[in-house]
């Protein structure tokens, strides 16, 4: 019996889970998303759509009566309304999970408990609590906003006395905690899925780069010792064990100058950094994630070919509607964008996947490729 897919969240990452259950029709019958965006680029594809806001409860409920399986590509629906109908249709990943993962506190603490290595924190209750615990853990520290942030929006780095202040009121009215900063000397994160039943898959390690706290690129494998890339694994199978619920995470972490691994953040929903696995896997992590929901058995997630994926950002010096943007997609260049018709400065628009097909196992070429592409986009006002 097929089922109907309730996505919350009708972005980039809604749009390419409907691409992915179209590809189902056995298993999904039709996908409806909470966006408040009207024709949001989840519509673009085939998707029908409730327009709210993501934590309007009303929509939520509306949202599961017209739903067998609810799941989410983004942190901010209402987990508690989302809790109180877990009885009465299937969501994953559990609302609980969501909860943990919404409070950057409760989530540094859920893993601490459960032995997942992580940086030093503190929550911070007040500015004096801010000055005290700062003294316990040395300059310099991050103060992050513990909900409602992505993309480094909240996080504040204090070098030094003078700076505390400055963080205190750039929250003010807000929860926050302080972490103590990690000197790191790469990116990296897993795609993990665990379906209904338990079983668990990862995809190969990857390094991150980034550019004012927004990913620039994925290269896939990451540039690691195994050593490294097989301790990063088995902290994200760890990881998925003592979570709740079915679907894939994405799960950041950083390796220290020393090579420990210790896990940043965890994304409760498909990746950016997943991306690659469009092309790079046989089974790409949209589909992966429909099949842990399903309680279908996981999709093979061996490497096929080692692969860069460049994210499509919006200039900072442009804003408005602009012309379709184009790459001659051949040997191994492969373009999607999101169907977004305005630009804003460092929006997410597409991407690109750069894939090693000949199998050279040249890494570096590939970037270099990557980013001679990225300088050729050029973005013109639509007239």
């Amino acid at each position: 019996m097929t089922k109907i897919l309730g996505i919350i969240g009708g972005g980039q990452l809604g749009m390419m889970l409907t691409e992915a259950a179209k590809k189902m029709p056995e298993y999904i019958s039709d996908v409806i998303v909470l966006d408040p965006t009207p024709e949001c680029p989840a519509v673009r594809v085939g998707a029908k759509q409730i327009v709210a806001d993501f934590k309007d409860k009303n929509a939520i409920v509306e949202l599961s009566l017209q739903s067998d399986i609810i799941t989410y590509e983004i942190e901010s629906g209402d987990s508690k309304v989302l809790e109180s109908l877990h009885g009465e249709v299937s969501i994953n990943p559990s609302p609980t999970t969501l909860r943990t993962i919404q409070d950057k506190y409760l989530q540094k603490q859920f893993l601490s408990q459960n032995n997942i290595p992580v940086a030093e924190f503190e929550a911070v209750e007040s500015q004096e609590d801010l000055e005290k615990k700062i003294s316990q853990f040395q300059y310099p520290v991050l103060l992050k906003a513990r909900r409602d942030a992505y993309d480094g929006r909240g996080n504040f780095r204090i070098e030094d006395q003078s700076q505390i202040e400055i963080g205190y009121k750039r929250f003010l009215g807000r929860q926050t905690m302080i972490e103590k900063f990690v000197d790191f000397k790469m990116e990296v994160s897993v795609i993990a899925a665990r379906n209904i039943h338990g079983e668990i898959a990862t995809y190969p390690l990857v390094e991150n780069i980034h550019k004012d706290n927004i990913l620039e690129f994925t290269i896939v494998p990451a540039r690691v010792s195994d050593k490294i890339a097989s301790e990063a694994d088995n902290i994200a199978k760890k990881t998925m064990q003592v979570l709740h619920g079915a679907g894939v995470f994405g799960i950041e972490m950083f390796v220290t100058k020393d090579d420990k691994v210790l896990v940043n953040e965890i994304a409760p929903r498909v990746h950016n950094s997943g991306h690659h696995t469009l092309q790079s896997t046989e089974t790409s992590q949209f589909e992966q994630h429909l099949r842990a929901i399903l309680g279908l058995p996981l999709g093979n997630t061996r490497l096929k070919h080692n692969t860069v994926m460049c994210n499509i950002l919006g200039p900072r010096d442009f804003v408005g509607r602009y012309r379709p943007i184009t790459l001659e997609q051949k040997d191994g260049v492969y373009l999607k964008m999101y169907h977004k018709d305005e630009s804003k400065p460092q929006r997410k628009l597409g991407h690109f996947n750069i894939v090693d097909e000949k199998d050279t196992k040249n890494i570096e070429l590939l970037i270099k490729r990557a980013q001679e592409i990225r300088s050729m986009i050029k973005f013109m006002p639509q007239n």
